[in-house]
């Protein structure tokens, strides 16, 4: 059976898509991207080929995962954590942390193992650590909280990004640089600074 409408319908439809200000393809040209770029190009760096005395290139992936529901101030207690752990003593770490930003790094440091293991021609996925974690600040939208006698407050609702690079090979055994001394030649500076102690004025 004819139905005319039907006809009306499908062309009115056609037309609102063609034309409407919201899907149109300029609207999304000109909307300004939220997420960050720069960190995720590290993976399509091309090194040089390397000479035969040369150390070998630890290979490595960069990940994020973005507009995190969640205080980039919070969220980088978290991400300090793990800095210079394995990856699996990563996860072990994060699965203890009673905190929400926990779960979101947890994801992006097993989002990112898998990464290296298909993308970045990994051998072993254990054979990995965090040589970088970090958060960042993403959008902030701002709200009102209602106070006594009529007046208002700001509130500011925040999101974050978190950032993870994974290295292959065994990580340092000091990270941050701060004790470079083995526990048995700190013990043994201590002693020889004890020993040379002498008593003010005295010869």
């Amino acid at each position: 059976m004819f139905n005319p409408f039907k006809n009306i319908f499908v062309s009115n439809l056609k037309y609102n898509q063609c034309n409407n200000f919201h899907t149109n393809s300029l609207h999304l040209a000109w909307t300004k991207a939220t997420a960050p770029k720069s960190f995720i190009q590290n993976n399509k760096k091309i090194y040089p080929p390397q000479q035969i005395d040369e150390p070998t290139r630890p290979a490595f992936v960069c990940h994020q995962k973005t507009n995190i529901k969640y205080s980039p101030d919070k969220l980088w207690y978290v991400a300090c954590l793990i800095r210079g752990m394995t990856v699996d003593e990563a996860l072990k770490q994060l699965s203890f942390v009673n905190k929400k930003g926990a779960l979101f790094v947890k994801e992006a440091v097993l989002e990112a193992q898998e990464m290296a293991i298909k993308d970045h021609n990994v051998e072993f996925k254990s054979n990995l650590w965090v040589a970088e974690s970090f958060s960042g600040k993403g959008m902030v939208f701002k709200g009102i909280r209602r106070h006594a006698r009529g007046r208002l407050g700001e509130v500011r609702y925040k999101y974050s990004h978190y950032f993870v690079r994974l290295e292959e090979g065994k990580p340092p055994t000091d990270y941050y640089k701060r004790k470079p001394l083995l526990p048995s030649n700190q013990l043994q500076d201590w002693l020889e600074q004890m020993r040379r102690r002498k008593i003010t004025n005295s010869y």
